[in-house]
């Protein structure tokens, strides 16, 4: 089963300085935290505060390629953890034909904020790996530091 995520966005995990992107639950309480690399939570820190870069970036190529083969992003999904490693798929539609292709999730994600394509995650990685904060705990001091990061985050701090 699918369920529907939404990007809360990126931060910089301390003591170890390592980013990771996180995903909420549409209509729900659960939080999927996933570690990327430095360079993936830069594109998607980009594009999240709509930074234009004066040539394109990978992510941002990548989109244009789309566009010009007239290919549709239907929707992401984060479709498996195996051995602590998440993987996704990039679900794609051209001419009436569907296709899936294989990506790292920082990578489907940078792409899914660049088309506002949906997000959505297997209901058996949500069980294995996200952490729940529920609505009336969102006063919580952890949540409030990561609003606040999430408030005074730079593309800079990535680099």
């Amino acid at each position: 089963m699918l369920v529907e995520m939404t990007l809360a966005g990126v931060r910089i995990e301390l003591p170890t300085n390592s980013p990771i992107v996180l995903l909420r639950e549409a209509s729900g309480e659960r939080f999927l935290p996933i570690w990327i690399g430095q360079p993936e939570a830069a594109a998607i820190a980009i594009a999240l505060q709509g930074v234009v870069t004066p040539r394109p970036m990978t992510h941002d190529l990548l989109k244009n390629i789309l566009d010009e083969m007239a290919v549709q992003v239907e929707n992401i999904v984060i479709s498996e953890l195996r051995d602590g490693t998440f993987y996704a798929v990039i679900n794609m539609q051209r001419n009436g034909s569907s296709h899936e292709v294989s990506s790292r999730p920082s990578d489907a994600i940078a792409l899914a904020v660049r088309l506002g394509c949906k997000i959505f995650a297997n209901e058996e990685v949500l069980s294995e790996a996200s952490i729940l904060i529920p609505n009336e705990g969102e006063d919580d001091e952890e949540v409030e530091k990561f609003r606040e990061f999430l408030e005074n985050v730079n593309p800079e701090d990535f680099q």
